[in-house]
């Protein structure tokens, strides 16, 4: 499989499953105003990596902006689960945010001549 091919199976993946959290998002609208608020970026941020699943060279800064964010979201979720301010459990979304981070890091579309 070549790299522009397996780039646009990662953005789909990572486009749908930032999708997805329009569910957890009505379910959390009362109880967790804050969580509601990130979800919905999160949920945009998936729309438009479908957008970009068709010319990953011309969303450049979207796939960085993405790879960036879930290092900095990573770094920071497993920080507060460390210090016991997050519940253990968000590791595992340490885990899969790292692994976006590392994907989309790694398949990148090379910049412009």
């Amino acid at each position: 499989m070549n790299r522009q091919r397996a780039l646009k199976i990662v953005l789909g993946c990572v486009g749908l499953l930032f999708i997805a959290a329009l569910y957890p998002l009505f379910v959390f609208v009362r109880q967790e105003p804050a969580l509601s608020m990130m979800l919905c970026l999160y949920a945009t941020l998936g729309v438009f990596l479908l957008f970009a699943v068709r010319n990953p060279s011309a969303h450049r800064s979207l796939i960085a902006f993405t790879a960036w964010s879930s290092l900095a979201h990573a770094v920071l979720m497993g920080t507060q689960a460390v210090l016991n301010v997050v519940a253990r459990g968000e590791l595992i979304g340490v885990a899969a945010l790292l692994l976006i981070w590392i994907a989309l890091v790694a398949l990148a579309p090379p910049k412009p001549a």
